[in-house]
């Protein structure tokens, strides 16, 4: 595989960071998550909301003192041009991935030592079940003004990683974090919808949790494709044990429906009607099927 690495197109054994990095031993960067999907006809790969990720980026680059090598156009033809020099022909994400490349000791943010990474690999299901048991997790999701979760941030992963082996280790597939006051936040790395008599509802991205694209996407096509009602505010952790419906959204995750929460079961235990819909209509959009959505499209090989 071949991977981006400063104005360099390396193999990837070639593309490496010193024990030293700044970036290694503080957890000092932001990355993004970015879906191609293979076309019907497997002619095209279909790239989702690239300009999104990129912008997206590009806000967390400014936060955290990090330059990017170019404006939104420039970089989202670098995401095109792996895609195209690693001859994809399916569905595939990729990881932009913005470090402080420096070497010296103290974890100091120096716009200077930006380094730009891009790498690929084939990706089919993130979360490879139909439905999905949660927990909630006794780890709380870091607050944004510790680490500023809308930036995806490399370090504050660890508080991901904590909660979702606390998840595995007790049976469960994914973990749900609430804030520290007590309100829903996300998963580990997705994003929570519930549905209760028919309205669709999210907690904000103010409750801690990234400004999911996926997210806004879902929304978008409920709201003006699916004619459904939608209502963002913050949910109560009982909340989702009386759900009729739930499910997880992310770029990895796309649309995973959930069937319990600390082992109590939502609606009739089994995959809920409007979730189906919801999934369905995403991967109709994502893979070019609704013609008014292709302009969320870019095209690698047309």
């Amino acid at each position: 595989m071949v991977t981006y690495m400063d104005g360099k197109w390396l193999d990837d054994a070639d593309a490496t960071v010193s024990v030293r990095c700044r970036a290694l031993n503080y957890g000092m960067g932001c990355f993004g998550g970015v879906r191609g999907y293979l076309s019907d006809d497997e002619k095209e790969v279909f790239v989702f909301r690239l300009d999104a990720h990129v912008r997206r980026l590009q806000h967390s680059a400014k936060i955290l003192h990090l330059r990017l090598p170019g404006d939104v156009d420039e970089v989202s033809k670098l995401h095109l041009e792996l895609l195209r020099r690693n001859d994809v022909h399916h569905d595939v994400y990729m990881r932009p991935l913005l470090i402080h490349n420096s070497n010296e000791l103290a974890p100091v943010l120096d716009i200077d030592s930006s380094s730009f990474i891009i790498y690929c690999m084939p990706l089919k299901r993130y979360i490879d079940k139909d439905a999905i048991d949660v927990c909630i997790s006794s780890w709380r999701r870091v607050r944004d003004n510790a680490i500023p979760s809308r930036t995806k941030p490399t370090g504050a992963y660890l508080n991901s990683a904590l909660a979702r082996r606390e998840a595995f280790d007790n049976g469960f597939d994914e973990a749900i974090f609430l804030t520290e006051g007590g309100k829903v936040s996300e998963g580990s790395a997705e994003h929570i919808f519930i549905i209760r008599d028919g309205v669709l509802f999210s907690p904000p991205s103010t409750e801690d949790n990234l400004d999911g694209i996926t997210r806004r996407t879902l929304i978008q096509l409920a709201t003006e494709d699916l004619g459904l009602k939608f209502e963002e505010r913050s949910l109560g952790r009982s909340e989702l044990y009386v759900a009729d419906e739930m499910f997880l959204c992310g770029t990895g995750a796309q649309v995973t429906p959930v069937r319990t929460v600390d082992r109590r079961p939502l609606g009739d235990g089994g995959v809920g009607e409007t979730t189906k819909k919801i999934q369905t209509h995403f991967q109709d959009v994502v893979h070019g099927r609704v013609e008014h959505r292709r302009n969320w499209l870019t095209p690698v090989w047309g």
